[in-house]
């Protein structure tokens, strides 16, 4: 049985993202052609590789043996590049956050990465939890301490959350309308508290970050935003102070040998200070 490498990458990303839809960013691809071509590499492979479900998609136990072997693969095919490439410039850090985190950190490049530093930088957004201990990233950005006995943790900022809406809105907050979210960001813990606070007053909805704040920002109602967003948002006014029960922290994840690595040494600390040189907006503290 002969297996294209282009094939197995793509399930790689589905497996990793959970689903054709966080999918799409990261190939290029849409959800259509995704699907045919996971459906088409199941067929090949005999059973199926995933469990469909209206949040996801989960792997199947033959989707984790083949999870296993083709990140084998991945590593060799990786390998084969730094070869080809030679050393300088050839080896990739690859770092995973979620939307709004890697959101912040993108529009702050600068302050990460120069040409001269000799590695490129790949960026994985995804809702749920990348795999660092089997390389899926080379250093993580998430809300909780890491327990995996390979992983090393770094705390970083406290995050802050609050209910922000459009600021011709802010004196109408009355009504109480709320924009939702569906999809696999439904289960970030801003969203189920709002599902559970103000379920029954959700007049609109988006399945993903971003088409969530363009729908407050337009007017549709509010919403739950970590206040590092709704704050920088001019678009944006926040309604009270943040919400305590989502008060969160942030870690710096590591994978305990990647870690002497210098150019994920080096990314990891700019990181780190980034993140802390901006703690007050991270914590909703800067005045509005």
């Amino acid at each position: 049985m002969d297996f294209s490498w282009d094939d197995l990458r793509l399930f790689l990303v589905v497996a990793r993202l959970g689903g054709l839809s966080a999918a799409r960013g990261t190939t290029g691809l849409s959800a259509a052609t995704l699907g045919r071509r996971v459906t088409a590499l199941e067929r090949q492979i005999g059973e199926p590789l995933f469990v469909r479900t209206q949040t996801g998609f989960t792997l199947t136990r033959a989707g984790e043996a083949l999870l296993e072997r083709a990140e084998d693969v991945e590593a060799a095919m990786r390998a084969l590049t730094h070869w080809r490439e030679g050393a300088i410039g050839a080896r990739v850090v690859r770092v995973s956050a979620g939307t709004w985190t890697t959101d912040f950190l993108a529009r702050h490049m600068d302050a990460l990465w120069s040409p001269g530093d000799g590695f490129r930088v790949e960026f994985v957004t995804a809702y749920e939890k990348i795999d660092i201990g089997r390389r899926a990233a080379d250093i993580g950005v998430r809300s909780e301490r890491p327990v995996e006995p390979n992983l090393a943790g770094r705390r970083l900022t406290p995050v802050a959350y609050a209910l922000y809406c459009a600021p011709r809105l802010a004196a109408g907050v009355k009504d109480g309308l709320f924009v939702g979210v569906t999809g696999p960001a439904a289960n970030t813990a801003s969203a189920r508290w709002l599902m559970a606070h103000h379920g029954d007053r959700i007049v609109a909805s988006g399945n993903d970050a971003h088409s969530v704040r363009e729908l407050v920002a337009g007017g549709a109602g509010l919403t739950v935003l970590p206040c590092f967003v709704g704050d920088a948002d001019p678009r944006l006014s926040r309604i009270r102070g943040p919400i305590p029960e989502l008060a969160g922290e942030q870690w710096l994840v590591l994978h305990h040998e990647e870690r002497h690595s210098p150019p994920v040494r080096r990314l990891a600390d700019r990181i780190a200070k980034l993140m802390k040189d901006n703690a007050a907006l991270f914590a909703g503290e800067l005045p509005r």
